[in-house]
This record gives structure tokens, sequence and C-alpha cells, in this order.
């Protein structure tokens, strides 16, 4: 009996030795959340749909549940320890973000809000969430997107973040929400491809100053990885090259399967929720931070049911003006990291 109990601390000195040696991992999360908004109207956008008195029927008890919906999607994620970096879009306002660290599975981690307004008509916003003990922002710029051939066109800004993981890597992440299809893929193509283009002026000038950066680059990019706009404009490859200023996106060899996506369209699922890092973060030979992944975050409770098409699809917050309650029409996307 003595031996037993001896050989039952021994391995759970081991475990917290285990444990505190991956004290320094940390989650990287891509969430579009399908329309986070607040209930009250905001004159300067389009957004009276999602209060009390419009179509949507938008309530504070409907808010709450989705706030609470969020805050399950990120737990549920981190596991036992939350994700320290979460890019987010389809959010309306700052208040939403501060609502929702201030949940109680998320108050206690510490999380900062990187945000302002975009363009957006509708006022959706992409956002960073960060746990100021893991990233520590030193610089962060809202990139407009503005087009030659529709100068009227407003959409959301592309946020570029430039800090440091537990002060010892700088990291540049940039979060994206490119613009949809809506009105014909043909017809929108050439807006996704600008702001590829525009996006890949700014990697250009990091690359320039640094071969070797840390880049990642995530977002709902309403394109596929095999998408002109993120394969040939942006250049982000499906391997590592040669060359040291390369894009790799991680998503490619999933989406090439064709088993897996982060939203359905009709009966086809696909994978417009990316992450794309440069090559010195897969080949790790000049940094400290260490990727597995990508993981697309599937669990039961973030898919239901498809009916009309069959097999299942996301568990979504809205169908047009019908409520079901759900999540979100997408499903989140994130890696982990161990810095050394």
């Amino acid at each position: 009996m003595k031996a037993d109990r001896n050989i039952c601390i021994i391995v759970a000195f081991l475990s917290l030795l285990s444990f505190k040696s991956h004290s320094q991992d940390f989650t990287f999360v891509f969430y579009n959340v399908e329309n986070l908004f607040d209930i009250y109207d905001d004159e300067h956008i389009n957004d009276e749909e999602f209060t009390p008195e419009g179509q949507k029927n938008w309530n504070y008890d409907r808010y709450i549940e989705k706030i609470d919906h969020i805050s399950r999607v990120l737990t549920g994620i981190g596991e036992w320890k939350l994700p320290a970096i979460v890019g987010l879009c389809e959010i309306e306002n700052r208040k939403v973000l501060l609502d929702l660290i201030d949940h109680r599975l998320l108050k206690e981690q510490d999380y900062e809000v990187i945000h302002q307004n975009s363009p957006d008509r509708r006022g959706i916003d992409v956002a960073l969430l960060y746990d100021k003990n893991v990233f520590s922002p030193l610089v962060s710029v809202w990139y407009e997107i503005r087009f030659k051939t529709d100068t009227g066109l407003r959409t959301r800004d592309i946020l570029y973040v430039k800090g440091e993981i537990y002060q010892k890597d700088t990291i540049h992440v940039f979060i994206n929400h490119w613009p949809s299809r809506w009105g014909g893929i043909e017809a929108t193509v050439p807006k996704r491809v600008e702001t590829a283009r525009q996006l890949k002026e700014v990697t250009d000038s990091i690359f320039a100053a640094d071969n070797e950066a840390n880049i990642l680059i995530a977002g709902d990019f309403n394109d596929t990885p095999a998408d002109s706009s993120l394969i040939k404009v942006l250049n982000a490859a499906d391997d590592l090259g040669e060359g040291a200023e390369y894009l790799i996106n991680l998503m490619y060899p999933i989406h090439m399967e064709g088993k897996e996506g982060t939203l359905k369209y009709r009966e086809n699922w696909e994978i417009y929720d990316q992450i794309i890092v440069s090559s010195s973060l897969m080949k790790l030979e000049n940094s400290r931070l260490s990727l597995s992944g990508p993981y697309i975050y599937r669990p039961d409770f973030l898919i239901t049911e498809d009916e009309r098409y069959l097999g299942m699809k996301p568990f979504r917050t809205y169908s047009g003006p019908k409520y079901h309650g759900g999540f979100s029409d997408h499903l989140p996307v994130f890696v982990r990291f161990e810095s050394y």
C-alpha cells in the first residue's frame, strides 16, 4: 500500500512538472460570431433589424444568450486554458466586446479589447481580444479598404496588430472580414481580389523589413483557399516553398480533402474561415513559437441536422427572420502554439 501511495505521489509530481513545462502554450482562435449586435438602435448604421422593434425581434434575453454561447465556445476550445488571442468578426461595437469579456466564463482571463467602428454600413466590425499576460500589443493599425471601381462601397477594415508573445517573440497579426458574395460570385470577385492586393502590400512591406517575420493572418475571406484572391493575389501557398518570404494557408489541405468546412452553402461545406502564416512560423528556424493545427472546432452543440440538404450544418442564431437560438452560421478555427 505504501509503495502504491509513493507511486501516486510521483505520478502527480510528474504531471505537475508537465503542466508547468507547458505553461507557455497558448491558443489563437478566429470566429465569425454571426451578427453580435446589442439591442439599441444606432442612427449611424443599418442595425434596425437587431432591436426589439425590428424584424428579428432582437431583445435582451436573446442578446445575453448569444454572449453565453460565444463564451461557451471559447471555453470549449481552450479546455483548461482559455485562448490567449481571439480574432472576431461580425461584432457591432465595443460594448458587445466588453459585455463578452465580462461574462462569468471569461472575466478571470484578463482579456483586453482592440476595436474601432468600421465604415461597413451594417456596422459589423472585426476585433481582437487578447490576454495581456501573454500578448503585449506594440502597434495597432486599421487599414480601410477602398475600391477604385466603386468608390462609394464601404467594407470592413483590416485590423493589424504587432505585438510580443511573453515579451519574447514578435508576431504580426491581421484580422479580416472580406467582402461577401452577396450579388453573385463573379460580380464580387474583384472586391475580394482588391482587398487581397491591399493586404499583400502590407505584408510585403513587413517582409521587406524582416524576411523572417512571424505573420499570422486570419479571417472570414468569403473565398476558399483555392480561389485566386488567396492563392494568386495574396500568394498564400499550399506548401512551404523555398523562400523565406512565404505565406502558407494552413487550411488548404483541409479544403482539398473536401470533408470538412467552416460553413455550409446548400449541400456543400466550404472553408471561408482560414488561418495563414508566414513560413518562419512553420519552419521555426528563427522563432521560439511551435505551431500545431489548424483545427476546426466542431462539437455536437455547434451543429444541427440539415433537414433540407441532409447531413449536418452549423447551428446558427437566425435564418432570415427566423430565430433558431443557435451559435453562428460559421464554425471557429484555431491553432495552438508553444513558446519556448
